[in-house]
């Protein structure tokens, strides 16, 4: 986590969002992040895991769509720090290929409920849920 805080204060690669002034992982439930303009955003495991920057995020591709399921309860079990820019996310359902820069954090939460009722919307529509599938 040291390292994660000594990354903030290098250089800032945004020209975006603002500079991030701080970054809390709360594991396994969510992320805090807080940023110079004073914007604050908790992100939950759910919300980082379903909008994972990876392109291998188990996704399903229904119709047409690309939508990942079952992730109402998944946690996040560590975050690792990448360049001066980002962490790198690691879920309990051994995703661990997405990097989160702190533009993509800032994104996410100014974002957040409109992305979050948007995938809601999505799952509702081809008959899919947010909770993992139960085990036989």
């Amino acid at each position: 986590m040291l390292a994660i805080q000594k990354a903030i204060r290098r250089v800032h690669t945004s020209l975006d969002a603002p500079r991030l002034t701080r970054f809390t992982l709360q594991a396994p439930k969510y992320v805090e992040v807080e940023y110079a303009n004073g914007s604050k955003f908790n992100l939950s495991a759910e919300f980082l895991r379903i909008h994972s920057p990876a392109v291998d995020g188990k996704v399903r591709s229904v119709g047409g769509e690309k939508v990942i399921v079952g992730r109402r309860h998944v946690g996040i079990m560590s975050a690792e720090p990448v360049g001066n820019y980002g962490v790198r996310m690691i879920f309990d359902d051994l995703h661990k290929t997405g990097i989160y820069t702190w533009d993509f954090f800032y994104h996410l939460g100014s974002n957040k409920f409109t992305l979050m009722r948007n995938y809601i919307k999505t799952l509702k529509k081809h008959g899919l849920s947010r909770d993992p599938p139960r085990r036989k």
